[in-house]
């Protein structure tokens, strides 16, 4: 009995492999502009938009925003790699304003 059990698991796990083997490739997912500094990359944070050149949220830099923290106390807790340039093009793309308004 148990040698009948090892023979059909072997045979279903040969089927799989090879319908594994045959299956048609998924097209690569592009990266997305979304703006001049920011973008959604598939390969980079799960496609959440980012700020080009990192992998800093756009959405973390918003909520900064929001609970009304300076753009240079950002700029400076980021390291200087948001800009206020870029910090602006999330505020005016989330349709927030300056101060964190919707």
């Amino acid at each position: 009995m148990k040698k009948n059990g090892k023979k059909s698991i072997t045979r279903t796990l040969s089927r799989s492999s090879s319908l594994l083997k045959n299956r048609v490739p998924r097209p690569k997912q592009k990266q997305v502009l979304l703006g001049r500094y920011i973008v959604a990359d598939p390969e980079i944070c799960h496609g959440k938009p980012t700020f080009r050149g990192t992998r800093i949220f756009v959405s973390d830099v918003l909520e900064m925003v929001a609970e009304g923290m300076a753009w240079e106390t950002i700029i400076e807790q980021w390291h200087g790699s948001v800009t206020k340039e870029a910090i602006a093009e999330s505020v005016k793309l989330s349709g927030m304003n300056e101060r964190g308004e919707i």
